[in-house]
């Protein structure tokens, strides 16, 4: 277990972006699956992604799994000491409980939790909040996620920067993106999933102008080839991707190394096979470009480098 220095400080208003030029390497999404990444590429990201929810705040202390692997918040600091954290907050059906106050001490839990990673963990506040399946009404939205951040603060979290994920896919006719902003003094990242190419690049690179706009750092928080079955439909989805972060200037990209059809809660879906380390091909292309000098993974000097004093 991972025990908070007493002498540990951290900066309130520190978004834990990497130097300029850098990319903060994440793989995700679930325990199993990080531990097979880690042992068949020999790499550890310098960020390791992980998944709660406001409605009970497990999957913190001890393993849960509703289907997309397991999650165990303790055991992933355990693993991977030198890694930062990307954690997913769901809050579907749950706003208006949280408003209300029902969930705070499920958000207690969560802000203790944080604290005692020691490390930056990237807290993304009911992530795709413009996806048409979350159905978030974007007044409510805003007011939870201010909601959280709010609480956490007063908790006495220092290492967390609250990450606004979008789905950057569809936006009903008449809603702008910004509708379901919290606001600058709310959100430390602007974030969007790209899955589908070349349509989600188009519709990301318009989001990353709104994130400049605001001066704030821009994450890829969830990435993997959509209903993609061939060697050279996953170069292809490598190599823009690639191109794509060198081009926009991305400060973070997380991938999600799964095998996504084998999964109870994808079943169906046709979404494919993602493990980069299935193709001897598609994992020396990935080893070759994360080597590269922008790619942050795990040292012991990591969270100095993202600014943890």
């Amino acid at each position: 277990m991972v025990i908070l220095a007493p002498s540990l400080a951290f900066s309130a208003s520190n978004t834990f972006a990497p130097p300029p030029g850098k990319t903060l390497l994440i793989v995700g999404q679930d325990y199993d699956t990080l531990a097979r990444y880690v042992g068949a590429t020999g790499n550890i990201p310098g960020g390791v992604s992980t998944y709660t929810n406001i409605q009970k705040a497990d999957g913190l202390e001890a393993v849960t799994d509703y289907g997309s692997g397991p999650m165990n918040g303790k055991a992933l600091l355990a693993a991977y000491p030198n890694s930062a954290v990307e954690v997913g907050l769901y809050m579907v059906d749950g706003l208006d409980n949280a408003l209300a106050g029902k969930y705070d001490l499920n958000l207690k839990r969560l802000a203790g939790w944080i604290k005692s990673a020691a490390r930056p963990v990237y807290l993304r506040i009911g992530y795709e909040f413009d996806n048409p399946g979350n159905y978030y009404d974007p007044e409510k939205y805003k007011r939870v996620f201010r909601y959280v951040v709010d609480l956490l603060r007063k908790e006495g979290v220092r290492n967390a920067a609250y990450v606004w994920h979008s789905y950057c896919w569809v936006v009903k006719p008449g809603q702008q993106l910004m509708d379901w902003y919290p606001g600058d003094d709310y959100v430390d990242w602007f974030g969007a999933s790209v899955f589908a190419l070349p349509d989600q690049l188009r519709t990301t690179a318009e989001f990353i102008k709104l994130a400049r706009e605001h001066h704030k750092p821009f994450m890829i928080c969830e990435s993997t080839p959509w209903g993609v079955y061939t060697l050279r439909g996953k170069v292809y989805f490598l190599n823009r991707i690639f191109q794509f972060i060198k081009d926009e200037k991305i400060e973070a990209f997380c991938y999600i190394d799964s095998d996504w059809d084998i999964m109870p809660m994808y079943k169906g879906q046709h979404i494919g096979d993602a493990r980069l380390e299935e193709i001897a091909d598609i994992k020396l292309l990935w080893l070759n470009e994360i080597a590269q000098d922008r790619y942050l993974k795990a040292s012991p000097d990591l969270f100095r480098v993202l600014g943890l004093k």
